[in-house]
C-alpha cells in the first residue's frame, strides 16, 4: 500500500501527521524532508499519485523497454 500524508516535523524530530490516518496493522514509512527554500511545485508533489497510476503500469513498462540499457 502507498499512501502520501502531510506531516510536520519539530526540532527535537517528532513526526506530526497533519490529517489523521486509520491502518489496519503497523507499516514501514519513508520520510521525505522538503526544506522550505526547496521551491517544489505543490502540483507537482499533488499529481505524483495520478502519475504513478499510468507510469507503474506493465504496458508503460513494454512501450519503454527499448531505451533501457
Amino acid at each position: 500500500m502507498l499512501k502520501t500524508v502531510e506531516a510536520t516535523i519539530d526540532e527535537q524530530g517528532n513526526v506530526k501527521l497533519l490529517e489523521p490516518i486509520q491502518l489496519p496493522k503497523p507499516e514501514r514509512a519513508i520520510v521525505i524532508i522538503l526544506s522550505e527554500e526547496l521551491n517544489v511545485s505543490e502540483t507537482a508533489l499533488l499529481s505524483e499519485d495520478a502519475l504513478a497510476e499510468h507510469w507503474l503500469r506493465p504496458e508503460e513498462d513494454a512501450a519503454w523497454e527499448h531505451l533501457k540499457v
